[in-house]
Formats: C-alpha cells, sequence, structure tokens
C-alpha cells in the first residue's frame, strides 16, 4: 500500500508541475480544461520514456519494421486507452481525487480525433495498438485531417453536414517532426537527362511528420503514428500581397491546407476527383521518401530494402505508392528497372476491403497523367510486364483486358486495386469468404495470373478498447469467474464455456448489462431528450449508412412490426429500442434520405401512444468511436445484416459479441466465422447465401412478385411510399420504394420474410432470459478469437516475415 501511495504522490506531483510550468496555472486559477492537458501532459511524459526505448532498441536490433499505410486512423480518445494499457488508472484516479477531480470528467473533454469514419479506419487503430502489444516495430502513415470527415448533425430528421474542429484547442498527444519534411511534387514534365529521366513538377508542397506514440498493452513498446500535415513551399507571395492581391497571395497554402482538410472530399464532380488523387499521392509519396530515407540512413544498401521494411497498404488509397516506390528506387537511386520491380514487389502488400467493383478506385487516365505524369510512365511500363506475362500464361483476350492496369472500356481509366495487386507480393482478403469471393469475382483473372498472392487474414479487434476500458464491469464479472489470463490472451475467454448456464454468472452479467443501458439511457435522455427503458431489449444498428449495410430492411420490418403491435395489442410483444447511428457519404442521395427515413419513422412511432412502451425508434447523430463504446455494451442484439457476398468482413459484429450481444445476421463477412466459433445455437442466421444472391442476379430476379406475396412487406413498403411517414412531402420515399420493386438489387424484398422470422425467433429467446444470458456467456467465451492480436500475428508470421 506504501509503494502505491508514493507512485499516485509522484503522480501528483508530475501533474501539478506540468500545470504550473508548462500550461503556466496554479491549482486555485486552473480549470477544468487545464486539468486535463496537464494530465495528458505529464501521462505523455512517461510514454515518451518507453517510446524512445522502442526505437532505440529497433535500432539496436537492426530488425525489420511495418509501414501501414491507410487513408484513415479512427483512434479515438487516447487518454483512457493509454492509462490502461500502462495500467496506470488506479493512480491517475487518486492523484486527481486528491484535488477534488474526477477522471471521467476529464476524459469527456477530450475530443475523438477525427482521422477516420468506419471499420477500415478503426481496423487501422486496433492494428496500431496490437503492432506494439506484439512488440513489432510499426510505423503508421496516413493524414492529419484538420476537419475530419464531418460532424453530422441532425436537422428536422436530415443530415447535415459541419466541419469537424477536433483541433481547435489543439492536440496535447502530438509532436511534430519538422527534420521529417519532404517536397511532393505534382504535374509538370518528364524530359530526358542521358541515359536517365528527370520530373520537373509544375507544383511543389511540403509534407510534415506530425507523431502520435501508440501505447501497446502493459506498454512494452510504443509505436509511432505518424501523420501528414502539408504546407506551400512558399506560403505568402509577398509581392502580390503587397500589390494588393491578398487572397492570390495565400492562393498556394490554400492549395495545400486543401490536402489536409476532409478525409473524402465529394467527388462528385472533377475538384473533388483531382482533390482526392492529390491527397492519396501527397501522403503515400510522403510516407515511402521517409521509408527510404529511415533504410538508406541506418542500413545503407537500397537493395536490402526487403529485408528490413514491409509495407502494408490498407486498401486501394495508398496504391499509387507502387508507383512512387518505382520512382524512387530508378530515378532517385539509379536502380534498373527489373531491379526496382523485383523489390518493390517484395516490400509491398495489399489488403483488400471490398467486393464493390465501383469501391475498387480508378482514375480517369488524363487526370492521373496531368497530376502524376512520371508515375503514368511508369505504370505503363509495369503493365508492359503484367500484361506480356499474361500472354505467355495463355491468358485469353477477356482475361488480358481484366488484368491491365489501365481499364479501356469507354473512359480509360487507371486501375489502382489491379495496380496494388501485381506490385505486391501478397493481397488479402478480411475474412475467409471475401477472400473466397475475391478470387472468384473482382481478381479472378488475376487470380488465375497469380494463383499464390491472394490469401486471407480475418479481422480483429483490440479486446483492450472493445471490453476492458468500454466495459469495465463485464471485465470485472469475467476476472472474478476465470482470472485474469484473458486480459494478455483474449482466447482464454474460452473458460466462460464450463460456466455458460451459471445461472449466478448469468445473473451478474445481466446486471452489467442493464447498467450499461441505464447509462446509455441517460446519455440519450440528455443529449436528445428521449426516455429509454433499460428493460427493453435494445436492438443495434450502428455503422456507415450504405444500401448493401441494409438499414432499409431493418427500417421496412420495424414499420411492420408497428403494424403488427398497432393490429394486435393482444399479442406478448418484447419491449424493443431500435438504435441506429452512422454517417452517410455527403453525396451519396439514398443513404442520406434513409437517415431521414429513420428520422421520420421515429418521429411517428416515438408520439403513438398505442404502441406504448413496445417500440421506439432513435437516430443517434454523429457517431463515433467514443459512442460506439456507449452503445455496444449496452447492446443485446447486433444487426449484422448485409447482402451477403458484399460486406468484406466487419468489425462490430466482433465488438457487440465480445460484449455479450445476441447477432441476427446473414452469411456474410466474418459472421460466418462468428457463426462457426459460437455455434449455430448461439446466433440467429436468416437470408440468402452469397451463391443464391448471385444467382438471382444473373436469373432475372422479380422483387415485385415477393413484395405482393407477403402481406406484412407489401403494407409496410406500401405505407413509406404513400407518405405515412412524412405527411410534410407525401411523395418524399416513392422513388426509395420504387427501388426495391423494380430491380431490389440489394435483395430487401427476397430477405424481408426471412429476416421477420428470425426477428419473431429472437422474442421468444428473449422471453426465456436464462436461455438468452446463457447465449450471451457463450458468445463472449467464443469470439476471443477474433482479437486482433491474433489478426497481426498472422500478418506477421505469413506476410511480413517479422516473427
Amino acid at each position: 500500500m506504501a509503494t502505491s501511495n508514493a507512485i499516485t504522490s509522484e503522480t501528483d506531483a508530475h501533474i501539478v508541475d506540468v500545470l504550473r510550468h508548462r500550461i503556466g496555472k496554479d491549482e486555485p486559477a486552473a480549470k477544468l480544461h487545464d486539468w486535463y492537458k496537464a494530465s495528458i501532459l505529464a501521462l505523455r511524459d512517461t510514454v515518451v520514456d518507453r517510446w524512445i526505448d522502442s526505437t532505440r532498441r529497433t535500432y539496436e536490433e537492426g530488425g525489420k519494421r511495418v509501414y501501414y499505410l491507410s487513408m484513415e486512423f479512427l483512434i479515438g480518445r487516447l487518454l483512457r486507452d493509454t492509462l490502461s494499457n500502462l495500467g496506470m488508472t488506479e493512480e491517475m484516479t487518486q492523484a486527481l481525487e486528491s484535488h477534488g477531480l474526477n477522471l471521467a470528467d476529464l476524459e469527456e473533454l477530450e475530443p475523438d480525433a477525427a482521422l477516420g469514419n468506419g471499420g477500415l479506419g478503426r481496423l487501422a487503430a486496433c492494428f496500431m495498438e496490437s503492432l506494439a502489444t506484439l512488440d513489432i516495430p510499426a510505423h503508421g502513415y496516413g493524414i492529419r485531417y484538420v476537419n475530419g470527415m464531418f460532424r453530422q448533425r441532425i436537422d428536422e430528421g436530415w443530415q447535415v453536414e459541419l466541419p469537424e474542429t477536433w483541433l481547435a484547442h489543439g492536440n496535447p498527444w502530438e509532436f511534430e517532426r519538422l527534420e521529417s519534411t519532404y517536397r511532393i511534387g505534382f504535374g509538370g514534365e518528364v524530359v530526358a537527362d542521358g541515359d536517365s529521366v528527370v520530373w520537373h513538377a509544375a507544383e511543389e508542397v511540403e509534407a510534415t511528420a506530425i507523431d502520435t506514440p501508440v501505447v501497446g498493452w502493459r506498454g512494452k513498446r510504443v509505436n509511432t503514428l505518424r501523420l501528414w500535415t502539408a504546407t506551400a513551399v512558399d506560403p505568402l507571395k509577398l509581392d502580390a500581397f503587397n500589390a494588393g492581391d491578398h487572397a492570390g497571395a495565400l492562393a498556394d497554402q490554400v492549395r495545400a491546407d486543401a490536402l489536409v482538410r476532409v478525409l473524402y472530399p465529394a467527388d462528385s464532380h472533377q475538384a473533388g476527383q483531382e482533390l482526392r488523387l492529390r491527397q492519396e499521392y501527397f501522403f503515400s509519396a510522403a510516407s515511402i521518401q521517409d521509408i527510404v530515407r529511415r533504410h538508406v540512413l541506418h542500413h545503407g544498401d537500397i537493395r536490402t530494402l526487403p529485408d528490413k521494411a514491409a509495407i502494408q497498404l490498407n486498401d486501394t488509397h495508398p496504391a499509387v505508392a507502387v508507383a512512387e516506390l518505382m520512382r524512387v528506387l530508378v530515378d532517385l537511386h539509379g536502380l534498373e528497372f527489373n531491379d526496382a520491380w523485383a523489390i518493390t514487389q517484395a516490400t509491398v502488400s495489399y489488403t483488400n476491403h471490398t467486393l464493390l467493383p465501383e469501391a475498387l478506385e480508378s482514375w480517369p487516365l488524363p487526370l492521373f497523367e496531368r497530376l502524376l505524369p512520371r508515375h503514368m510512365q511508369i505504370i505503363y511500363a509495369i503493365n508492359s510486364r503484367v500484361l506480356r506475362e499474361a500472354h505467355r500464361a495463355g491468358l485469353d483476350e477477356a482475361a488480358i483486358a481484366a488484368i491491365s492496369l489501365i481499364d479501356e472500356n469507354g473512359e480509360r481509366r487507371v486501375r489502382m486495386a489491379n495496380l496494388a495487386f501485381t506490385g505486391g507480393h501478397s493481397v488479402n482478403g478480411v475474412a475467409a469468404l471475401h477472400t473466397e469471393l475475391m478470387k472468384k469475382t473482382v481478381f479472378a483473372d488475376l487470380h488465375k495470373l497469380y494463383p499464390d498472392r491472394i490469401n486471407n487474414k480475418t479481422n480483429g479487434v483490440t479486446p483492450r478498447r472493445w471490453l476492458q476500458q468500454c466495459n469495465p464491469g463485464l471485465t470485472a464479472a469475467i476476472k472474478d469467474a476465470i482470472g485474469p489470463d484473458f486480459l494478455d490472451d483474449a482466447e482464454k475467454l474460452s473458460a466462460l464455456n464450463a460456466l455458460a448456464d451459471d445461472s449466478a454468472l448469468g445473473e451478474r452479467i445481466a446486471q452489467v448489462k442493464r447498467a450499461n443501458k441505464v447509462a446509455l439511457s441517460d446519455h440519450i435522455k440528455q443529449t436528445m431528450g428521449l426516455r429509454l427503458d433499460p428493460d427493453a431489449m435494445f436492438d443495434v444498428q450502428i455503422k456507415r449508412i450504405h444500401e448493401y449495410k441494409r438499414q432499409l430492411l431493418n427500417l421496412i420490418e420495424t414499420v411492420a412490426l408497428y403494424d403488427q403491435i398497432r393490429s394486435h395489442p393482444e399479442r406478448d410483444w418484447v419491449p424493443r429500442v431500435k438504435i441506429f447511428a452512422g454517417k452517410a457519404a455527403s453525396s451519396y442521395h439514398n443513404a442520406k434520405l434513409i437517415i431521414k427515413l429513420t428520422n421520420d419513422i421515429a418521429r411517428r412511432i416515438n408520439a403513438d401512444p398505442s404502441v406504448g412502451g413496445l417500440l421506439k425508434v432513435l437516430f443517434v447523430p454523429n457517431y463515433n468511436v467514443s459512442m460506439a463504446e456507449r452503445i455496444i455494451p449496452a447492446a443485446d442484439l447486433s444487426e449484422q445484416i448485409s447482402t451477403a457476398g458484399m460486406e468484406a468482413s466487419g468489425t462490430g459484429n466482433m465488438k457487440f459479441a465480445l460484449n455479450g450481444a445476441l447477432t441476427i445476421g446473414t452469411l456474410d463477412g466474418a459472421n460466418i466465422e462468428i457463426k462457426d466459433r459460437v455455434g449455430d445455437e448461439n446466433i440467429v442466421i436468416f437470408g440468402l447465401t452469397a451463391e443464391e444472391v448471385a444467382a438471382r442476379r444473373a436469373n432475372g430476379y422479380d422483387p415485385r412478385e415477393l413484395i405482393e406475396n407477403s402481406l406484412e412487406l407489401s403494407q409496410a413498403v406500401s405505407a413509406i411510399a404513400s407518405g405515412v411517414f412524412s405527411p410534410d412531402d407525401p411523395h418524399r420515399y416513392v422513388d426509395l420504394m420504387a427501388g426495391i420493386y423494380e430491380h431490389d438489387w440489394f435483395m430487401v424484398a427476397a430477405d424481408f420474410d426471412g429476416y421477420t422470422q428470425a426477428q419473431r425467433a429472437v422474442d421468444l429467446r428473449w422471453q426465456d432470459q436464462l436461455g438468452w444470458r446463457a447465449t450471451a456467456l457463450r458468445n463472449i467465451a467464443n469470439v476471443g478469437w477474433f482479437s486482433s492480436d491474433r489478426t497481426i500475428g498472422e500478418y506477421a508470421k505469413d506476410i511480413w516475415k517479422v516473427m
């Protein structure tokens, strides 16, 4: 106890010292935000010591580093995460309490870092934490977005996009690295210079590194998240300014600033497309230059790059890094093209996250060549090699056309997925089904040419954030039941299987769940003014709003349930709270319309006394990591209902199951592997399989007949289309519902009856609370395999060769 008190006293003294000397406040004058910054800076000092030790150890060992390039890193708040991973939560709590402060209040002051949008970015954040946990030297590379994607506000039910201002008061976690600044060029021309070529860029910006430490579990290693910010080479043209052209004098800086303002700027117009390509090249080029500089500085010979560096491309956004690495090796280091190509392929690997052809990025060739003329030459040279290889392998013309890095059908476009595929030695999917479908669909012909390149690495989530930190009550209950070993190895949660029918443990975990639901209900009441019943089933679908994720299927079934409750009040209905959240891309009309429909349905149902407390619907605005940390521990039912064959993996499904929610879902993405782990009896599966979806699409699927033969579906669709839920604009949803009648690409009508039956099966399960608790326990017990530690371990052994 004395030792613990001494540590707390040291922490307290450190915070007070930081408050005085770095914040410039003494205790009587300090406000809550001053204590917040002082606490982070004091904690950061401890982190920095371990960070420097980790870096020094990496240099001394001379080992291989992993470089993870991603357009998104949805890291969330770091204060609680860092304290937990360092084992300092208790001492920080006590130190603050000695000044009458509550750690939870300080945690609430930390903004979510607006560095991502959805699963792609959250996966990257989990991976960075697991890389440090597994003691693997790594850098994450991305963009330091000033305003993120957007802050979502709901006005009259509509999504309104506002700038995210997470950096308004600075970021106490980050360090600017002025020594790591690189010139990034755009446009211009390529000219011959003897036997070599030189790219004379027409425009240059400077990329400067901003580093954030990433602490692994128990603080064994601290790795680096390196984000790039942009400045003009000449931020102010003084002659223009003095001549009165004040706006023009700042034009270069404004243009540079646009590179780091917004994640995924709307690309429905040419200017948006150009900005996106500029962003992707900007951060990829800066990262490649940084990787090569570090390698040459510490290892000398550029030819040993594959032995010392593993570059992982997270989706197609950084695929231009393949061409940039080739440019650096050939133009700047004088390697022969063949040697550079061999080095590039041995160093780079690529993770695919989608089977949607429209999501596999491609760029108009004229735009690409205008912005990156040297890279276009390199891509043509790569393509020549690949197509000759395909011809020698005996592939037919159709296959060769599909393999080509240049799409010649209609507008000529550069296929970034094909560049990433051919430019690396490994291409991985993120769930077993997704990986097999990659081989049969989007990469079928490339798979024929390179049959050993595609492999599977099923996604995972960090159990530190998604169990220990967001659900301390559940963590404590598990620890009391099976001991603490699962804290270091999530697969040891399997010991709970022997206790799944233990009524006392089931009761304790049910009490934890109810407490989490009360906490969420209090937050919803405070922020939205809506009262929720914590004894109702919390039925949750929180994810990016997209038609393939089928929020629309959920909403139509909600309307059907509403009708049934009103028509049959004598039945023993299970009270439900339907919780939706997520952002729609700013240019995605139907997704934004689905948000409006959700709010229209909520307004009608929540005001209807005939359903009493049996059904509530809400859309939670501005969904982010912190909100997920509130909702997931409180969820009873996890909606994972995407059209089969369209969700690459999902990670929300893993987080919900880890927190004891029952999954209702299709055989899609990682749902299949979750089913295999938890058992058929502990998950609710419905709907068409991926093969059945493909067959229906190929054989002339007629949704109209299905709708007309399903009374509940036809009534619900008609009610929405006729304006029952939109009396202010009766035609608002006519086209949205017509899409289901006319083509129903996402199989809403085809899966509706199965989904409805599955929901009624869920009702029966809920009425058996002992059985429900046992199911919840078996979910928790059997999803430890979905830890990102396991996933990263597989990457490290199979792809990166660093373990």
